[in-house]
């Protein structure tokens, strides 16, 4: 098959034919139709992440069909239509029987601690914790989209936020993750407060649900912005980005007892941030990690996109070729462009 490979960290991935993968006895093998591009990928890429074992096929967000079934898998056949969170859960260890799968304590990620999705093919395994079904009328692209940054994000809102309707929400960074915020704190009847660095973003994010904006580039004090625009902070606020400044500000732009949940990944020189701890103490905020989000979770995500209160079609932007997809993958921590970049044509 054809496949993005990299051979040393850092270096530029070229497309090449490499094996088929076969499915394990608990796995199957999906015939990719749609992947996104994520800067998780890149952080994959540049050695950040310990799971990544040379030489490598990036690629998380997918969605495609079966191709072929492990001996053991007895929900899926060739050809259903499916998709796949990026962390999938053993579903035997402790953290899975108790329903966090995307803790699970031997998980199994495409693109991380396997081969990936930039290909033709790709093995999943414990296919029957895992896979999610895709309605017919929910086109690959857009489904695709969802993998990483939308179920994170849903994640992230629903039930690590616990946004309520009317709190106010600050977003930092106007990304993948955090226009899939927006959208969907907006659709759960929150007050979206956009935070980036360009006015194209933030013209997008309003576009997304968002009611006021904050240019970080323009603004000195990012958080004296927010608690003026919510009279005093925000209930929850949310680092879709990954950055010191942005952790930071997150943290110290919430009100008393608000909650930050961190989304952006920390990873390299970042991995140790500064954080307010005093103010946390002080104010008794709550601070959350999101790691994406359990295959049956999907089920209630599902609904909203059914019902037409969430659209994240709107958030898929470019449509590229695995042929485009290595100088894409190395251009992801310029943030250029607005939406998600998914590969269509293999």
């Amino acid at each position: 098959m054809k496949a993005v490979l990299f051979e040393q960290f850092g270096q530029p991935p070229r497309v090449q034919n490499v094996p088929d993968p076969t499915p394990s006895a608990e796995g199957v093998v999906i015939k990719v139709e749609a992947t996104g591009l994520c800067r998780s990928d890149w952080h994959g890429w540049m050695g950040h992440d310990p799971d990544v074992v040379l030489p490598h096929v990036p690629g998380h967000e997918l969605a495609g069909t079966v191709l072929a079934t492990g001996k053991q898998v007895t929900r899926w056949k060739t050809g259903d239509r499916v998709t796949v969170p990026f962390v999938g859960g053993c579903g035997h260890c402790h953290e899975c029987h108790s329903g966090n799968h995307q803790v699970c304590e031997q998980q199994f990620q495409p693109g991380f601690t396997a081969w990936g999705s930039f290909a033709e093919y790709v093995a999943v395994d414990y296919a029957d914790t895992n896979l999610v079904a895709l309605p017919e009328e929910l086109d690959f692209a857009t489904a695709a989209s969802l993998g990483c940054r939308f179920v994170t994000s849903f994640r992230a809102i629903v039930d690590q936020g616990r946004v309520k309707p009317g709190e106010w929400v600050a977003v930092h960074g106007c990304g993948g993750v955090g226009l899939s915020a927006i959208m969907i704190a907006s659709a759960m009847g929150a007050n979206v407060i956009a935070i980036d660095l360009t006015d194209e973003k933030l013209a997008f994010a309003k576009a997304m649900g968002a009611v006021a904006t904050v240019n970080a580039r323009d603004s000195k004090d990012v958080v004296g912005a927010v608690k003026d625009i919510t009279k005093g902070g925000a209930h929850v606020s949310i680092d879709a980005l990954g950055h010191p400044a942005t952790c930071f500000n997150s943290i110290a732009n919430l009100r008393r007892r608000g909650r930050h949940v961190q989304v952006g990944l920390m990873v390299g020189e970042h991995a140790r941030a500064q954080v307010p701890m005093a103010q946390i103490i002080a104010h008794e905020l709550e601070v959350y990690g999101s790691h994406g989000m359990q295959a049956f979770r999907y089920q209630d995500m599902m609904a909203m996109i059914r019902t037409d209160k969430l659209a994240p079609q709107k958030l898929v932007g470019k449509h590229i070729s695995l042929d485009e997809a290595p100088d894409a993958l190395m251009a992801m921590d310029r943030f250029e462009g607005l939406g998600i970049s998914v590969i269509t044509r293999f």
